[in-house]
């Protein structure tokens, strides 16, 4: 009688969601086998080979539930069998299975006659070429190590198909086979969802909709982790969810929560597998990344955090990333899922020495130094501030500019990091570079007018002063900058108060600079308030004060400030000779870019005293340098001006064009006030 095919798939799991993208996938592999003569028994072109189908991703992705899932369901498209293997590349407890004896195990499974099987490992794959060949099978080789592990257990024979789950990428199957990679990503929260409702019911699941939100939330979309939290669920079914919630809530304590004692379904020991197939190099970079704060890391952090060049620190991410232990989202940026980096810092944690400390070191100060650097791009060289800054740490590698626009790509790039990076400073004793930061990201933020996290950064800032003893000198320039920020969110009692701390302590030091500065500040804040007399008294207090400086840059500015606050009362001819003279300083002394606010002035002066082309010259000078330097906030206002001199003009299309562009930068700041008189006047505008 005929021998039995080989059955030798697992039973598929019981509770299976999402993966139809992945599903289609496979099938098209299989399908397109099939077009071309390979799934159908039939012949085969020339050198023709198999269609395989790697699907790769970190541990606890659910690989082999998906690779059973399918083999299950086009079960009836292999009438030769299906072959099975878990090839323990990556087993937390077992070493990876060695080819000969699955070969053997094949052999014996296809009927083979055990008298007739050679000795030699290459005549065994030979023999198992043989007699798969024309065979419509399929083979599942589960849990491969690296491509060399599964390159003796592939068929010659177009006829079958193969299915590979590793947690590495195999790309060298894609040159070698033909192999289509089907990558895999963490589920979404609504495959999230139905997951949990497929092991605990609906009844369950739909009773604690917080509590379940919390649930998907840490467990991050890992499967792994979801079916740990289900499993945990259904061992106490009269417990309440949130207790597990609870639970999982500190991060610290997560992969303690997420282990119910069985290395087959562990967190750790899944990471762990993957951590240890890692060069030495590559492990520890994992390691260090766990100790990153931010959503991300760019190349040129990375290389600074690993003390290694660029070229090098690319190549151990590439390896990280073909163990998908890292995700390059972006080119040149790198992600790492939550649950890994929980491990990854839990590692760095648990080694000996000071190595984990100096890749911090490094990080702090590649991030402290690059944005100081790409700061003075953009504020140029007459910062009010000495920063004092150590020199960077040996293989932080910051980064310098030439230009704004990359200065400026940047702070974009980074910006979530740098918040991040300022939080672990403080939280780390870094005081000073709490403060270095936060003075490194003030024209970024204000710029763009991201207030809420110019507020932020200095009120990190201020706490960082007060842990740092009696030293003043912190302590009076985050009263200053806090004061500002408050200001800015129309907070002008509490902005008084603390610019009111600044200059008592500036006063205390005769800190004459300091002084000009909060004074230069408290002038903005009255004028805020509505009292433009008791603005400009403090203007003309800074302009005194900085004429005793010698600092020309910071004295135009402050003769623009004064030209500004008298242009409000109505002085106007007094104004313009102000700002004229700043104008002339910063043609002297100053970058072009520099007069923006100025020449922003001279524009409001010539509109308010009827000349009115020469206000729109004025104010389409100033456009071009805020711009330059993409200072949106200041840009808004300024075409919001221009609209009104074109206005006066009788220039209605131009007015109308510049209220457009002021409303959409209004809008993209989340200036609501601005962005409704904005639309407000262009209603009033279509109306007559």
């Amino acid at each position: 009688s005929r021998l039995p095919a080989p059955r030798q798939l697992p039973a598929p799991p019981a509770v299976f969601t999402g993966r139809a993208k992945e599903l289609d996938l496979l099938t098209d592999a299989l399908d397109a086998s099939s077009s071309a003569g390979g799934g159908t028994g039939g012949p085969s072109g020339p050198g023709r080979t198999m269609v395989i189908s790697a699907i790769g991703g970190i541990g606890g992705l659910g690989k082999t539930w998906l690779a059973l899932r399918w083999a299950h369901e086009n079960a009836d498209r292999f009438p030769d069998g299906q072959l099975y293997v878990n090839l323990r590349g990556f087993d937390p407890a077992e070493q990876p299975m060695p080819g000969a004896l699955v070969l053997r195990g094949f052999l014996d499974a296809l009927h083979a006659d055990a008298d007739s099987v050679p000795a030699d490992p290459e005549a065994q794959a030979a023999l198992y070429r043989s007699l798969v060949a024309g065979r419509r099978m399929l083979i599942l080789l589960d849990d491969a190590r690296d491509a060399d592990q599964v390159r003796p257990l592939l068929p010659g024979s177009p006829s079958c198909t193969v299915v590979i789950t590793s947690r590495s990428r195999l790309t060298a199957l894609v040159a070698t086979h033909g192999a289509r990679l089907v990558p895999l990503d963490v589920l979404g929260r609504d495959e999230a969802h139905r997951l949990l409702v497929g092991h605990l019911g609906a009844r369950r699941v739909e009773a604690e909709p917080e509590s379940v939100a919390a649930l998907i939330d840490h467990c991050a979309g890992l499967p792994l982790a979801l079916g740990i939290v289900a499993a945990r669920a259904a061992n106490h079914p009269d417990f309440p969810l949130s207790v597990l919630a609870a639970e999982l809530d500190r991060s610290d304590d997560r992969l303690d929560a997420l282990d119910v004692g069985d290395l087959t379904a562990s967190l750790r020991a899944a990471f762990a597998a993957s951590h240890r197939a890692l060069s030495a190099s590559a492990g520890t970079l994992f390691v260090h990344l766990g100790l990153a704060p931010g959503p991300d890391i760019g190349l040129a952090a990375a290389a600074g955090l690993a003390a290694l060049p660029r070229t090098r620190t690319r190549a151990l991410l590439t390896e990280l990333e073909s163990a998908h232990l890292v995700r390059q989202e972006r080119p040149g940026r790198y992600r790492t899922h939550d649950l890994v980096r929980l491990y990854a810092a839990e590692l760095a944690r648990e080694q000996p020495g000071q190595d984990g400390d100096a890749a911090l070191t490094r990080l702090v100060d590649f991030y402290v130094h690059t944005a100081y650097a790409a700061n003075r791009c953009l504020d140029g060289p007459h910062t009010p501030f000495d920063t004092a800054l150590e020199p960077a740490a040996p293989g932080s590698a910051p980064l310098d500019f030439t230009d704004t626009a990359a200065a400026l790509r940047w702070f974009d790039e980074e910006h979530a990091c740098l918040l991040a990076v300022q939080s672990l400073a403080l939280a780390t004793g870094r005081r000073p570079q709490v403060w270095q930061l936060a003075w490194s990201l003030i024209s970024y933020h204000q710029g763009g007018y991201h207030l809420a996290e110019y507020l932020t950064v200095w009120r990190a800032a201020l706490t960082a002063a007060g842990q740092h003893g009696e030293d003043p000198a912190p302590r009076a320039l985050a009263h200053w900058r806090y004061g500002h920020a408050r200001s800015l969110t129309g907070e002008h009692a509490e902005a008084l108060d603390h610019l009111g701390r600044a200059l008592a302590l500036a006063e205390r030091t005769d800190d004459t600079a300091g002084q000009a500065h909060i004074c230069r500040t408290l002038g903005r804040v009255w004028e805020q308030r509505g009292d433009d007399e008791r603005a400009l008294e403090h203007a003309l207090r800074a302009l005194t004060l900085y004429q005793r400086i010698g600092n020309q840059n910071w004295l135009a500015n402050q003769l623009n400030a004064v030209g500004w606050m008298k242009a409000q009362l109505g002085h106007h001819e007094e104004a313009r000779a102000h700002c004229e003279q700043a104008l002339r300083l910063y043609d002297e002394h100053g970058r072009p870019s520099d007069a923006a606010s100025t020449l922003d002035s001279l524009g409001y002066i010539a509109h308010r005293t009827g000349r009115f082309t020469r206000a729109v010259e004025y104010y389409r000078r100033a456009l071009v340098l805020f711009r330059e330097h993409a200072d949106a906030s200041n840009e808004a206002d300024t075409l919001a001006n221009l609209a009104e001199s074109h206005d006066a003009l009788g220039e209605a299309g131009p007015a109308r064009r510049a209220r457009q562009e002021a409303l959409a930068l209004y809008e993209a700041q989340d200036r609501a006030a601005p962005a409704e008189r904005m639309r407000a006047a262009l209603a009033g505008a279509h109306r007559y």
